[in-house]
């Protein structure tokens, strides 16, 4: 099918596919540098692996060094249409120094900006609350220990500092996303106490003035992890509220609420409430297993809450996913690929006839609608979009995939 009959098709249900190209093609996707690596960074001190954090697997082609990681993430990005993003963890500074994290500044990730800058691709950052001996006891910002506290609540104070030089840099904000690990493993019997004192490391982080143009606070809950599975105490209740008082971004992320939960549903009940939005994209298989993004009904149903919703412009699309049994950079491209194309779907929908429909309780209409609206040439339609930015689709694309694969699989 060309793209001319498909667009024919999608005009006789009302849907102009040009403008849901050209609207597709301005929604920028932050994508994780922490799939190319297997979440193991770059620092010169190394900790442990805490905060339930692991990628299983051992493909050929990890990225041993920051420059292996911009390489592969040039060649993803190459086969991405649209400009996108960078999601950088504290912890993949580059850098011949060895600073501990109460110490990081930006010119300890000054290639990164270079980087950025060279390749066009904006940052947003993370400060990493993991996989070091202060965070052992899976307790950072609630650590009933004052010094180990103020060595977190230091970490995330020069995160926010490295984000807005980021921001400042590239024009416009660095998201600078906040989410630690703790929590019990057993029954607490004083979970306020931990929760107080998580709301004041927050304060007292946050307190110093940022200019929201170049760095916006993002907070992020979990239901539970390995070695917290009784009590989280960065609970989804307590940064919701926390974000509400505070004004920050809300971070939801699909790996950590309850399988049967509904992150499409929570969209529109939390934007009542917060600003703005952050969604770190995720596939949990079993719970949080962070299994490369399919367009699966999840995706599906939360591109469509967002397109439908009117929230794109108040939410911030990243990814977080890792798999080491299969090739990094295809799970890169393949995944931030399936959000992309869960997006277009969804504005390729005939949204008004849908909500005309529902609004007026017809619901045997809506119900004959979506099903039939599913057999639309939706794949002709992402076909253009790639062609238009001369991009591979199907067997060519497996083809780049692998040639790229077998360049980098003599890294062991």
């Amino acid at each position: 099918m060309t793209y001319e009959s498909a667009k024919a098709q999608f005009a006789d249900w009302g849907v102009d596919t040009e403008a849901a190209i050209a609207a597709l093609t301005q929604i920028p996707i932050s994508m994780h540098c922490w799939q190319g690596d297997d979440v193991a960074g770059f620092e010169a001190r190394t900790g442990t692996s805490g905060g339930g954090i692991q990628a299983t697997g051992n493909f050929p082609g990890r990225a041993r060094t920051p420059d292996e990681l911009r390489a592969d993430l040039d060649f993803a990005y190459g086969l991405l249409p649209g400009k996108h993003r960078l999601n950088l963890h504290a912890m993949y500074m580059d850098t011949d120094e060895t600073p501990d994290r109460d110490e990081i500044e930006v010119r300890h990730f000054q290639p990164w900006l270079d980087w950025s800058q060279t390749s066009g691709v904006d940052l947003d950052f993370n400060p990493t609350f993991f996989a070091h001996a202060k965070a052992d006891d899976n307790l950072t910002l609630a650590h009933p220990d004052r010094g180990i506290r103020d060595f977190w609540i230091e970490h995330g104070k020069r995160s926010r500092e490295i984000a807005a030089a980021f921001g400042a840099a590239q024009g416009n904000a660095c998201v600078n996303n906040v989410w630690v690990p703790d929590g019990f493993k057993d029954t607490p019997v004083d979970r306020i106490t931990a929760r107080r004192q998580l709301e004041a490391s927050l304060n007292e982080m946050l307190a110093p003035e940022q200019d929201p143009a170049r760095m916006r606070d993002a907070v992020e809950s979990k239901l539970f992890g390995i070695g917290v599975e009784a009590c989280t105490v960065g609970s989804h209740e307590f940064y919701l509220g926390y974000a509400i008082r505070k004004g920050t971004l809300l971070c939801l992320d699909m790996g950590h609420f309850h399988p049967t939960e509904n992150i499409a549903d929570k969209l529109s009940a939390v934007a009542l409430s917060v600003d703005e939005l952050l969604l770190h994209v995720s596939r949990p298989m079993r719970w949080d297993s962070d299994h490369v993004i399919l367009q699966s009904d999840d995706i599906l149903q939360m591109a469509q809450e967002l397109v439908f919703s009117g929230l794109l412009e108040r939410t911030r699309i990243g990814l977080d996913f890792f798999d080491a049994t299969i090739s990094r950079t295809a799970a890169w491209v393949i995944g931030t690929r399936n959000m992309q194309k869960a997006l277009l779907r969804a504005l390729l929908l005939p949204q008004d006839a849908l909500k005309s429909a529902e609004h007026r309780l017809d619901h045997n209409a809506r119900f004959i609608m979506t099903e039939e609206l599913k057999d639309l040439p939706f794949g002709v339609v992402w076909a253009e979009v790639c062609a238009r930015h001369d991009m591979p689709v199907g067997r060519a694309l497996m083809a780049e995939l692998d040639a790229y694969q077998a360049s980098v699989a003599a890294r062991g």
